[in-house]
């Protein structure tokens, strides 16, 4: 369904267990921004970038430098794939559909319960855009523009 319409939804993931699938870029930008949200983050991969190797040796992440096993998602709340395995990310998909997991892949819109939005945070002020898996480029100006006007904001309260 190419027009599918995604629910834009706050949730507290502060207790909430997050598995990110993957080593790379992709891992590194989503772990950062649920670092913000929950300090429950687990990376599996097989290989991994220096940043998630960083974040895992202070504590903030838990990695598995290994392939992914059924048991890394058993209690998961979120899943997020970040590998470009597409045998991987459809046996991730089935499994959490299977147990009932909201699963994000990142290169694949229509098997995604959610899309992962990109997240500006300032004070109490937190906003999500996205453009729904279909032009992360216009999401990304939408989103620097979202942050300029919020920043003016902030700077007209101030004076």
């Amino acid at each position: 369904m190419k027009n599918k319409k995604y629910f834009p939804m706050f949730i507290d993931l502060s207790d909430k267990r997050v598995v990110i699938v993957g080593g790379g870029s992709t891992a590194v930008r989503r772990a950062r921004t649920l670092l913000q949200f929950t300090r429950n983050v687990k990376v599996v991969a097989q290989e991994a970038d220096q940043e998630l190797l960083d974040l895992a040796k202070l504590g903030k992440i838990t990695l598995e430098k290994r392939l992914v096993k059924r048991s890394d998602l058993q209690d998961a709340f979120l899943v997020l794939t970040a590998t470009a395995d597409r045998k991987l990310n459809d046996d991730i998909y089935r499994l959490c559909k299977d147990e009932g997991i909201y699963v994000n892949i990142s290169n694949d819109r229509e098997k995604s319960d959610f899309q992962f939005p990109g997240v500006y945070i300032r004070n109490d002020i937190v906003v999500g855009v996205t453009a729904t898996g279909l032009d992360s480029e216009r999401a990304k100006r939408v989103s620097t523009t979202v942050q300029g006007a919020i920043e003016r904001s902030f700077e007209e309260l101030d004076d």
